[in-house]
């Protein structure tokens, strides 16, 4: 499937809904008088879908790849953060909560993963180098296959 707008892709959409919810987690009174630990997993929860968002618009896959592994990196911050608040005494009380974000943030990671693994085994090299003859020549490329498919699934 292809995507036109990154507010379609579905690791951007569980980066926004994880964001939410370190948001809502930082709100309880644990966070109270943390300034720092609580400006930091907001921003690094947030950095996961900017980094994403911002990959998807740059027109190039290796833009898009540098990006996406920033995005990863962010993910390895919050979860990191996720463990180390884990063990304090203070937020004893949200070790259900903490073990679920960590799995949320877990799963986006993989997402994360799997989609820069496609993308370094692609020969796309992104929007920016579409021009109108690039675009005649996918156009084309993908009518050929499409076509030698209907004939292989006529031979069976």
């Amino acid at each position: 499937m292809t995507y036109e707008r990154f507010e379609d892709l579905p690791v951007w959409k569980s980066a926004i809904s994880l964001a939410e919810k370190i948001y809502a987690l930082t709100e309880k009174p644990p966070f109270r008088r943390k300034y720092s630990l609580r400006d930091q997993i907001e921003r690094a929860a947030l950095s996961i879908s900017n980094n994403i968002a911002e990959g998807f618009e740059r027109g190039t896959t290796q833009e898009l790849l540098t990006f996406l592994y920033i995005a990863r990196g962010s993910a390895g911050e919050v979860r990191s953060m996720l463990y180390f608040i884990e063990k304090l005494d203070a937020f004893q009380g949200l070790k259900f909560e903490i073990s679920n974000l960590k799995s949320e943030v877990e799963g986006i990671s993989r997402q994360i993963r799997a989609w820069a693994d496609s993308l370094q085994n692609s020969k796309i090299k992104g929007q920016r180098y579409l021009n109108e003859k690039g675009r005649l020549i996918a156009k084309n490329r993908k009518e050929k296959e499409e076509f030698l498919n209907t004939l292989t699934s006529y031979k069976r």
